[in-house]
């Protein structure tokens, strides 16, 4: 997925308006205008979309769990890189919405997903770790929207 994907999703999951994601990028301290973000939830192929980036959707996920959780935890730089994958994303997921590992569970199984333990605690692990795992792309799609379903209920 891309990050454009990734923030859209995030978007329909909270149900936000432009203005909230414009919010939540404030609490992150990250500078952008409510135009940037419009144009980052365009589709592609039109003329007004622009990229969202890994160091966007980053900040964004660090606003969220502010949002979410009403405390501070940024302990990045916004000069330092960031390396985004779905490992991390998931990370700021659980964290933001106060995800415990029966929820996680739950979720993956809403996905369609058997995960044993072990496979659970190697993609939260970090990626210096011997039994760290990627996430593939199509399991990390399946566990937005399961996301999305879990949340609902």
């Amino acid at each position: 997925m891309t990050t454009n994907e990734i923030l859209k999703k995030i978007q329909t999951i909270e149900t936000l308006t432009s203005t909230q994601i414009y919010e939540i990028f404030q609490l992150s301290d990250y500078n952008i205008t409510e135009n940037r973000i419009e144009g980052y939830l365009r589709n592609r192929g039109d003329k007004e979309y622009l990229d969202c980036g890994a160091q966007a959707l980053g900040n964004f996920l660090d606003g969220l769990i502010k949002y979410k959780r009403g405390y501070k935890n940024n302990n990045r730089s916004d000069k330092e890189p960031l390396i985004l994958n779905n490992n991390l994303i998931m990370k700021k997921l659980r964290i933001a919405y106060d995800l415990k590992e029966s929820d996680l569970y739950e979720i993956f199984d809403i996905a369609g997903i058997n995960i044993t333990k072990s496979e659970l605690s190697s993609i939260f692990r970090s990626e210096t770790h011997k039994r760290f795992r990627l996430c593939p792309d199509s399991v990390f799609k399946l566990f937005l929207d399961a996301l999305d379903e879990f949340l609902k209920k």
